[in-house]
């Protein structure tokens, strides 16, 4: 089951208040940019945010899972982000502790 576009459109409109939050359609599902940086991915009509040491602190006790099959683990944020104050400070959060993206190698 592929993501519907109204739900990413949803999300990304929760998580205006942490930045410049975008997306890029991948294989049928979504991943979330702040900035450069993937956050987020969507799949199923699911938000996956990327784990990192201060979003579990934030959390509390996240739920794990992968995005799709053969995937890292991610956060699964279920329902909470319906608060559009608590998702915005979970991305936030997640765009600090981040690294920067690898330079794009040139093409020959």
């Amino acid at each position: 089951m592929a993501t519907d576009q109204e739900f990413v459109d949803f999300l990304v409109d929760q998580m205006a208040g942490a930045g410049d939050v975008s997306f890029r359609k991948m294989f049928g599902e979504y991943a979330l940019y702040r900035g450069e940086k993937v956050v987020a991915l969507v799949c199923d009509n699911q938000l996956f945010v990327k784990p990192t040491a201060a979003g579990r602190a934030f959390i509390g006790e996240p739920v794990e899972a992968p995005a799709y099959p053969g995937a890292k683990k991610s956060f699964l944020i279920e329902d909470a982000f319906e608060d559009r104050e608590w998702i915005c400070e979970l991305i936030r959060i997640t765009v600090r502790e981040l690294p920067a993206p690898k330079p794009k190698k040139a093409k020959r």
